[in-house]
């Protein structure tokens, strides 16, 4: 692990230094640094670290875990709340399938982009889903929409345990503005915009067999994989929580405007706990039926296929935990949890230890690993992805939204992205502002998953590369 890790010593009021995983030939913005050095200076702050996707975020970086003991810090989650990975694997494979038939499927039952509606509740099934999640789904009984033709209330639970906190967290309804209701509850079964997609992808390598094939993971193997969140509602309880947080003090000051916390025990904290918690609920709910959509489209074109939930798991969350006997607020923030066999006892997944999604941006790898021992020292946690080389506004430029005129050009060239989009399938909602996600504008995902295996974050179980993208 020799250069994979490095430290920040604490300095001035730092109460803590933080430590880095990352790979040495993939440079570290100096503002990312200095947030993480800001996330050090935070009450009861015990443990900070960086993941190997870290780059500039608000707050704190986006690739960090942030550990305190007595408060919670809403922009060390972030405004996505839940953002987090889906991994569906089909039995069959993927020579033996249209990938681009079924994207283009998919793509009339799930809406792409930011402001959109799909699956709908009335305000009491609503709320019922922010306080529950995935289980409130099993109450509902609806006939208005043809995701509940795919939701079977008898084979529903072995999902759960499929899914972190078997997508369920104690959401309280109670505390949430008028305002994060209206913009939460017409948005299940959406993508949104960013980097959420939806990818169909082929298993070209396996490195660990014995869990491979315990999850049902085969060479060639068409495999679906689902990156969506809380939406505007998580958007929403952010906002209003950041905003609270930086007009109160508790002793301490901030540190800074983008940084501010809450002790757990005042009513401000417990009331982001619960919404946080709402909001989780609901990016949960969000995925599961965006996954039976998916289903309905995969048995439509291809009947009989063995669709199955490998795993679930959130990226942006604050969450108890029990490390070096002590509880601690682990916040995760572009950051995802990879537990080992041991802390996974009592469910499928015991023997082999948590699937640990990594995905690389669209054009580019994306890999199932699995926790390992040594991973106690970062918090039992990993990178959610590749991260972000550059802004979204220097990969595509800046365009004129009103007229469409190119205002600056941007870094990545329309030839630069089609040749690294190159037998790729791609749909998304809106062409002009695609090249923001666009491979080159993401961290080499090769040299990251490196640092992640060199660093003793995780171990790579299986390799998978896109065949179709849809993305807002």
């Amino acid at each position: 692990m020799a250069g994979f890790e490095r430290n920040l010593p604490r300095e001035g009021d730092m109460k803590v230094g933080a430590t880095l995983f990352a790979h040495p030939g993939l440079p570290v913005e100096a503002d990312a640094l200095r947030q993480l050095r800001d996330a050090c200076r935070i009450p009861s702050v015990e443990r900070v670290i960086a993941t190997p996707d870290i780059h500039v975020g608000y707050g704190v970086p986006i690739g960090s875990v942030v550990a305190t003991s007595e408060v919670v810090i809403p922009a060390a989650v972030g405004y996505d709340i839940n953002c987090g990975m889906r991994l569906l694997t089909t039995g069959r494979r993927a020579l033996d399938a249209d990938a681009a038939l079924l994207a283009g499927s998919i793509r009339r039952d799930i809406p792409l982009g930011e402001g959109k509606r799909n699956v709908p509740l009335d305000r009491e099934e609503f709320m019922a889903v922010l306080a529950r999640g995935v289980p409130a789904l099993c109450d509902i009984h609806r006939r208005d929409h043809p995701v509940w033709d795919h939701l079977d209330p008898v084979r529903e639970p072995e999902a759960w345990s499929h899914i972190e906190e078997g997508g369920s967290m104690p959401g309280d309804p109670a505390v949430l503005s008028a305002r994060a209701i209206e913009r939460g509850q017409y948005q299940l079964g959406t993508l949104g915009g960013g980097n959420h997609f939806i990818e169909l992808q082929e298993v070209v390598g396996i490195e660990d067999p014995l869990r491979a094939a315990s999850w049902g993971l085969f060479d060639g193997q068409l495999v679906i994989m689902i990156h969506s969140g809380s939406r505007g509602f998580g958007h929403q309880v952010g906002e209003e929580f950041m905003a609270l947080a930086r007009s109160r003090t508790y002793g301490e000051p901030h540190p800074s405007r983008e940084l501010c916390y809450m002790p757990v025990d005042s009513r401000e904290g417990r009331a982001y706990i619960g919404a946080m918690h709402a909001g989780a609920n609901l990016a949960f709910a969000n995925r599961h039926l965006m996954a039976a959509l998916v289903a309905k489209n995969v048995l439509h074109h291809y009947p009989c296929t063995a669709l199955k939930l490998l795993y679930d798991v959130p990226h942006n969350m604050a969450k108890l935990e029990r490390h070096d006997g002590r509880l601690l607020w682990v916040h995760r923030k572009g950051a995802t949890r990879a537990f080992t066999s041991d802390r996974m006892a009592g469910g499928p997944f015991e023997d082999t230890g948590q699937p640990v999604l990594i995905p690389g941006s669209m054009g580019s790898f994306s890999y199932v690993l699995t926790g390992v021992p040594e991973n106690e020292r970062a918090l039992c946690s990993a990178n959610h992805g590749a991260g972000r080389r550059m802004s979204r506004t220097a990969a595509a430029g800046k365009v004129n939204r009103r007229g469409g005129r190119i205002v600056r050009p941007g870094l990545i060239s329309d030839d630069e992205f089609r040749t690294a989009m190159e037998g790729i399938t791609l749909i998304c909602e809106n062409r002009r502002t695609i090249k923001e996600e666009a491979p080159q504008a993401y961290k080499d995902i090769e040299a990251v998953i490196e640092a992640v295996t060199s660093s003793g974050l995780a171990k790579v179980v299986a390799k998978m590369r896109p065949l179709a993208v849809l993305k807002g």
